[in-house]
């Protein structure tokens, strides 16, 4: 890694427990011990503090076979690095241990990609990718990941790039080994009636595996929602890869948690197969 040899977390203590206990004890809170395992090709995440989007994160894992490499796709809100923006060396560290970046996928996808570029400094502060890893580590001890934030609303770049890493995938073999993970939040701070309709509209093209259609609708109906850029990356990618439709598995908004309805932030958490 050119400077970095273990990210450490930001956010810990702030968006989700510090303390190894507290925090496996809130994460527990929000599993469903009850869900049928699947093996999926991808899922669409939140980002929030847990105690508002924990539920939707949790609820969906349950139902989530992790895999040995986990591909994590999300938006830069710090606006540090580049554009793409891979990690492709090192350590990320949370509370609940160090998850090492597979060097050998992340360098087989740069060497692939036109636009992704080798950079640490995009991941440093952003939180979108660092909240997904413990409950990701709560299901599973064992596993890879490459790390991807984007900067750039480049459409059709965006759908390259998901094009790219697929091809990767499929020639490396890594296909049935490998999950996605697209971190988003959905519509911030509008009242909770219009975060919801918002939301449908936008979920209900991500279950179509429509990334066109979901840029549509966010530029039409002014959509706020912040990880768009990966979740067409995902979108992408999943459909090279064989990807034939989706599943809501939770939707709620901070109101649900809060009672306070007049602003309010959607979550969505959604499995591709």
């Amino acid at each position: 890694m050119e400077q970095y040899e273990i990210r450490e977390p930001q956010v810990a203590g702030s968006f989700y427990p510090s303390s190894k206990q507290q925090l496996i004890k809130q994460i527990e809170s929000f599993i469903d011990k009850k869900s049928e395992k699947t093996d999926c090709l991808a899922c669409m995440l939140p980002h929030a503090g847990y105690i508002y989007s924990g539920a939707v994160a949790g609820g969906t894992l349950s139902r989530v076979n992790i895999k040995d490499k986990v591909i994590l796709l999300g938006p830069n809100h710090t606006g540090y690095g580049k554009n793409f923006s891979i990690m492709s060396s090192g350590v990320w560290r949370t509370p609940l241990g160090q998850v090492a970046i597979d060097n050998e996928l992340a360098d087989n996808i740069l060497s692939r990609s036109k636009y992704l570029q080798k950079d640490s400094l995009a991941h440093l502060y952003e939180h979108s990718l660092e909240v997904e890893l413990p409950f990701l580590q709560y299901f599973k001890t064992d596993f890879k990941i490459v790390p991807i934030s984007f900067l750039s609303e480049n459409f059709t770049m965006l759908k390259e790039i998901g094009k790219e890493i697929a091809s990767v995938l499929q020639d490396s073999a890594a296909k049935n080994s490998t999950l996605i993970v697209a971190s988003s939040d959905m519509t911030h701070y509008e009242s909770q009636l219009q975060a919801q309709k918002k939301d449908k509209e936008a979920t209900d093209c991500i279950l179509q595996l429509d990334e066109d259609s979901l840029i549509k609708k966010i530029k039409q109906l002014d959509i706020s929602m912040c990880g768009y850029a990966p979740v067409v990356v995902m979108l992408s990618l999943a459909k090279a890869l064989g990807a034939k439709k989706g599943e809501l598995v939770k939707y709620q908004t901070s109101g649900d948690v809060t009672g306070d309805t007049s602003s309010v932030v959607g979550y969505a958490g959604i499995i591709i197969y």
